[in-house]
């Protein structure tokens, strides 16, 4: 084995000059083949130099009677390295496939002594240097022949002509020059000829029409010149015709029209002059007809009406007169029509529209209506007619062709309005109206087309606002409008479109200030408002603390830094509470912390130290004096809460009513006597919360309600805590029952053994580890399913955060505490929030304006908080010593500098998936979003957390 091992090695090296009998040709041939490959797949790792007989190799095919190579065929595996002479002992090889894989070096003219070869294919791979002349000396059995997509130069070889059985010949997307060799059409064989993509000049040569049976010829992108073949009809079986993107001049010659079999005609890119002639309708196989950028002039004939199988027509960037022949109607199958930058008139054409009506039933047809009835163009795709002498109206009924992903009739003459049925384009990606003459509003429908990437209205007489409904464009990039007469404001709904990469506004008359959330457009590149009448201050953050001077210019009433002129004066900031202060006598937080305020962290973030301190003073000091006073009118209130919720057994000896969802129980021992400090699980803004048993030994947690003069009636108490009692969801806590007496209400709950998602990610005492990326995973998914089950069942939580979120002895989350201001008589936002104020950061901003309805957005902020608070393991609010971290405003700007990866929990280290954790990042400020309209509904949240989640963690959960 030693011995062969080292004279495989010698021969490699020495070309394999000599023959051992003791060998099979075969083996030694394909490893010493192999012994100068890179083979990164370990595709070869089957070669055995001690194996009789390479059959059985991966790769390779043997003869069945002669048990001898004939095939070798390792296409796509990443191998690299040379092409070997160890193949030259193949002597009865007759296919050979080294596709798509990293070969250097030149093409070996050693080849050609394989004289058994009847298919080469080295396409796809990185070898350079001519074809070796020598190559085709004795190619008399070739059939295919595949060089296509190397990087290989020098002329096509005139040996290649005497390869008289080739049928394929592919040297396209190469380096070759020169010129076509004379005897190129003598190859009577050849079926498909592919020379495209390369430097080849010259005249095409006459004799093509020798090809009897080629079916296939492209000459695409190179630099031949002169005129078409004028013999080229004698090809009858011609299918495919590819001369696009040369020099030919000239005009079609009479014989193309024999080519009736042809069903791609490509001729782009040309300078071919003359009519397009009457006879291109005796084409009626084609389903591709491109003339585009050529010369054709005058107008297009009738008979392309002929033409019932074309699929795509193009003939834009010519000089074509007139309009589209009515006779295209029958062209019934076309997807797109192309005929922009030519010099056509009219309307536009009526029979593309005509046809898109509305289907009507068979029983409202009379016979002969319906066989005149006009065909369907449904199916289109794209319209292009830009750049013409269009004028009238654009058809009312465009909204018809519900396929349409392009259309693009900029640069014409049109008038009037923009229909409003553009809203049932749902499948457009692109709307071009732009440099007409419509007038009137832009439809609110717009918000229908629901794929639109890129809107472009600008250069037209459109007046009135940009409709809200503009945000229901989710995947828009291009927002063009300029150069209108557009009023009104920006829209806030503008920000919710997230992937905006260009927005120009400019020349309108629009007015207002601009949305503060559109320094979330992290894609921007360009923001043009320039020649409006906006005012206020500029965005600051993101992409408009770079923004260019130009793109504001000319709205005198916009102020900020980047047009260097300051703000008249600073709006003053939403306040939030602060759970670290306390009051002048000292008190605890956990008892006054309803009075303390500070401003918020947008403020602190906002503004200078300096003109935080001054702030804060007068803030505080005009914010207490409200304080004061409303503490004046609810003393008694408090007072009396405060006595009826005293924890002595003395307060009441009266049991009451114990009622349970799934049977009867009782408690061990009276109820007053349940409720002390040992018992004690946790406190929240509804109430305390105990753990006991009941006579039958289950364990539950008890909440005693601390808003008892704030409560509805027993009859309505009764009524909505029953709702809660059927809510069943294993991401939520389940109500068990409750308890009541004139002066105490209990809520009994299950009982959720591991504690709160707080004490997990913030309690790092003790023997509480740290959770891994997957468990935070799950446990964010879980609690949007809880969330979304609750909003399912019109149930709002109101009070969501870390504290109310308990984990079970398998790491499953469950939301619990939701629905309790359901209790309450009416949702009093100063009671409310109140009650909630232990919430400080995950708090809604709407709480704090009184005009705008608590919905189930509030509880998708406070999500999108939670979610930033398992990913970084951080509060949403933090209190250092000479600064105050906002958590939503952390992650923002982290997003903003690429930078948002270090947000994760330190003690995750480098083990969670980035490919998650930005993502979930990222939904996580859209929940957290300013504006309510702009979050997401939960049931949207889950299915993005779905697609997020890596597959193998999905397989894992299903096992």
């Amino acid at each position: 084995m030693l011995f062969k091992l080292f004279l495989i090695l010698v021969l490699a090296a020495a070309g394999v000059s000599a023959v051992d009998t003791a060998f099979n040709d075969d083996v030694l041939g394909l490893i010493v083949f192999k012994a100068g490959l890179q083979d990164p797949m370990g595709k070869l790792v089957t070669w055995n130099e001690d194996d009789e007989t390479p059959c059985n190799w991966f790769g390779v095919k043997c003869n069945p009677k002669t048990n001898r190579v004939s095939e070798l065929v390792l296409d796509g595996f990443s191998l690299s390295g040379h092409i070997g002479r160890g193949l030259l002992r193949l002597q009865f090889l007759q296919i050979l496939s080294l596709a798509n894989n990293n070969f250097t070096g030149t093409i070996n003219s050693a080849l050609s002594h394989l004289g058994n070869l009847q298919v080469i294919d080295l396409s796809d791979n990185s070898l350079s240097g001519p074809i070796p002349e020598q190559l085709f000396l004795q190619c008399g059995s070739i059939r295919v022949l595949s060089f296509a997509r190397n990087n290989l130069i020098g002329n096509i070889p005139q040996s290649l002509t005497s390869c008289f059985s080739l049928e394929l010949l592919n040297f396209s997307s190469n380096h070759l020059s020169g010129t076509l060799p004379s005897g190129l059409w003598y190859l009577r064989e050849l079926q498909s000829l592919d020379l495209s993509d390369n430097l080849l000049e010259g005249q095409i040569p006459t004799g093509i029409q020798n090809l009897y049976d080629l079916r296939f010829v492209s000459l695409h992108k190179n630099r031949l010149s002169g005129k078409l073949p004028e013999d080229i009809g004698g090809c009858l079986l011609l299918k495919s015709l590819d001369f696009s993107e040369n020099i030919l001049s000239g005009g079609l010659p009479e014989s193309m029209q024999m080519l009736s079999s042809c069903t791609y005609l490509n001729l782009r890119g040309n300078f071919l002059t003359g009519e397009v002639p009457r006879w291109i309708g005796e084409l009626k196989n084609l389903d591709t007809l491109d003339l585009s950028a050529n010369n054709f002039s005058g107008q297009l004939p009738s008979s392309i009406g002929n033409l019932q199988f074309l699929k795509k027509f193009n003939v834009s960037t010519n000089y074509l007169t007139r309009n589209l022949p009515e006779s295209m109607e029958n062209c019934n199958n076309l997807l797109s029509i192309d005929a922009s930058h030519n010099r056509l008139t009219g309307n536009l054409p009526i029979w593309i529209f005509k046809a898109a009506m509305p289907s009507v039933p068979f029983s409202s047809y009379r016979l002969e209506e319906n066989l005149s009835s006009p065909a369907s163009f449904q199916g289109l795709q794209v319209l292009d007619l830009s750049s013409n002498i269009f004028s009238g109206h654009i058809p009312s009924n465009v909204g018809e062709l519900g396929n349409l992903q392009l259309l693009n009739i900029s640069r014409n003459h049109l008038v009037g309005s923009i229909p409003r049925s553009i809203g049932e384009l749902k499948s457009a990606y692109a709307l071009d109206f732009s440099d007409n003459q419509l007038s009137g509003s832009i439809p609110a429908e717009i918000g229908g087309a629901i794929s639109l990437k890129e809107l472009r209205l600008e250069k037209n007489f459109l007046t009135g606002e940009i409709p809200v409904k503009i945000g229901k464009c989710p995947l828009l990039t291009s927002l063009i409008l300029s150069h209108n007469n557009l009023t009104g404001s920006i829209p806030a709904a503008v920000a919710n479109l997230s992937n905006l990469v260009d927005v120009d506004l400019s020349f309108n008359k629009l007015s207002g200030s601009l949305p503060k959330e559109l320094t979330n457009l992290s894609h921007l590149l360009s923001f043009n408002i320039s020649h409006n009448h906006l005012e206020g201050e500029l965005p600051v953050g993101g992409f408009f603390n770079a923004i260019s001077p130009l793109s504001i210019s000319h709205n005198p009433s916009l102020c900020g830094a980047v047009v260097n002129r300051s703000c008249p004066s600073v709006h003053p900031k939403p306040i939030v509470l602060n759970p670290n202060s306390s009051d002048a006598n000292g008190n605890s937080p956990s008892h006054n912390h309803h009075h303390e305020i500070i401003l918020s962290i947008s403020s602190i973030i906002a503004i200078g130290a300096a003109s935080f301190i001054l702030l804060g003073v007068v803030a505080v000091t005009i914010l207490n004096i409200r304080a004061r006073s409303s503490q004046s009118r609810s003393a008694a209130l408090v007072l009396s809460v405060r006595e009826d919720f005293s924890c002595s057994p003395k307060t009441n000896s009266d049991y009451g009513k114990l009622v349970m969802f799934s049977g009867d129980a009782e408690f061990v021992v009276g109820a007053q006597a349940l409720l002390n400090k040992d018992c004690e699980l946790g406190r929240g803004g509804f109430g305390v919360v105990y753990k006991t048993v009941l006579r039958d030994g289950y364990l539950v947690a008890i909440k005693k309600l601390t808003v008892t003069s704030l409560i509805k009636s027993r009859e309505d108490f009764e009524s909505e805590v029953k709702k809660l009692g059927q809510i069943r969801h294993h991401n939520l806590v389940a109500l068990e029952g409750y308890y009541w007496t004139t002066s105490l209400q209990l809520l009994i709950y299950e009982y959720v053994p591991n504690g709160s998602l707080y004490k997990h990610l913030h309690d790092r005492t003790g023997d509480n580890y740290c959770l891994s990326w997957r468990q935070r995973f799950k446990i964010v998914l879980g609690m949007a399913k809880g969330l979304a089950y609750l909003h399912h069942n019109n149930i709002i939580h109101y009070n969501l955060k870390s504290t109310n979120v308990l984990i079970d002895s398998s790491g499953k989350p469950k939301v619990g505490d939701y629905g309790l201001a359901m209790l309450l008589p009416m949702l009093d936002r100063c009671i409310l929030s109140s009650k909630i104020q232990s919430a400080l950061g995950y708090m809604a901003p709407e709480f704090a304006c009184k005009t705008v309805t608590i919905t189930e957005k509030c509880d998708v902020y406070g999500f999108g908080i939670l979610v930033l608070e398992v990913v970084t393991g951080k509060r949403p609010v933090e209190y250092m010593e000479d600064d105050v971290i906002v958590l939503c405003d952390m992650v923002r700007v982290a997003l903003d500098e690429g930078t948002v990866e270090r947000c994760v929990d330190e003690r995750l280290q480098l083990n969670f998936r980035v490919e998650e954790a930005i993502p979930v990042m990222k939904l996580g400020l859209i929940c957290a979003s300013q504006v309510p309209s702009n979050r997401p509904d939960m049931n949207e949240v889950v299915n993005i957390l779905e697609l997020i989640q890596s597959p193998s963690e999905v397989d894992e959960e299903l096992e």
